[in-house]
């Protein structure tokens, strides 16, 4: 063994993050995995990602100083895409249920997916400017759950 090979295998072996990785135990054969690679999910993900944006946007313009905000060609566009959404949300909802796994994302998106036009309607109805503030506030917090959700690490049932 060259002297190069020897020193590496010692510094290697020398850190302690090493060897704590190795005193691990395997995962288990039927843990989680997660779905946030998965083109539905990941589509999901990058939808609601967008969406989030455009509220945030429309919350730093200070939109819902606007009085006809929810009935202009912004709002409703975006009413559309939030719709395609939500029905992205209930297919992912339906498969994880078809697979018998991950029961909270499961329930968690189709939650999303029922809420998603409660807080679209919000904002439709709301009749000043300080309950667009909170509607949009509401569908924004919303959207980033529906990223967050998909892409946080599996947990196991307990």
């Amino acid at each position: 063994m060259s002297c190069g090979v020897a020193l590496a295998v010692s510094l290697l072996l020398s850190d302690p993050n090493i060897a704590l990785a190795a005193a691990l135990p395997p995962p288990v054969a039927d843990a989680p995995v997660s779905v946030a690679g998965e083109p539905l999910f990941a589509d999901i993900v990058a939808r609601s990602g967008a969406l989030k944006g455009v509220v945030q946007g429309w919350i730093d313009a200070g939109v819902m100083d606007q009085s006809d905000f929810a009935t202009g060609p912004a709002f409703t566009g975006f009413r559309t895409q939030a719709a395609e959404l939500a029905a992205l949300d209930m297919q992912g909802h339906v498969i994880l249920k078809d697979r018998g796994t991950d029961g909270d994302l499961k329930c968690i998106l189709r939650g999303i997916s029922e809420d998603i036009p409660v807080k679209i309607a919000a904002v439709e109805a709301a009749a000043t400017p300080a309950e667009r503030r909170v509607a949009l506030d509401e569908l924004h917090y919303l959207l980033n759950d529906n990223v967050e959700v998909i892409t946080a690490p599996p947990q196991p049932e307990v």
